[in-house]
């Protein structure tokens, strides 16, 4: 996990995403341009919560969100997702 020094404000969340599938179970080869996007990530930093809801996702949490969710930023030279917590659909 890489180490950021970015802090998102309220409710939201960054997410390093996971690599895009290269192969099919069945061992095909998928090109980049027919690549799913990824739905899921690892949480790189979260911001504070809002006053009446506190955060439930922590730094190194494995997550499964909505493949159109956040926007998506670069930071150094690495790809993240910026969203809020609520377009997380799952710890996994």
């Amino acid at each position: 996990m890489t180490q950021v020094n970015v802090k998102p404000l309220a409710d939201r969340v960054l997410i390093q995403p996971s690599a895009a599938e290269q192969k099919t179970a069945g061992g095909i080869i998928i090109p980049d341009t027919a690549k799913e996007k990824p739905q899921r990530g690892s949480v790189v930093a979260v911001g504070p919560g809002k006053k009446d809801e506190p955060m439930t996702v922590k730094i190194g949490d494995l997550v499964l969100y909505g493949k159109y969710s956040g926007t998506e930023i670069t930071i150094d030279g690495n790809d993240y997702l910026i969203m809020r917590e609520s377009d997380i659909v799952a710890i996994i």
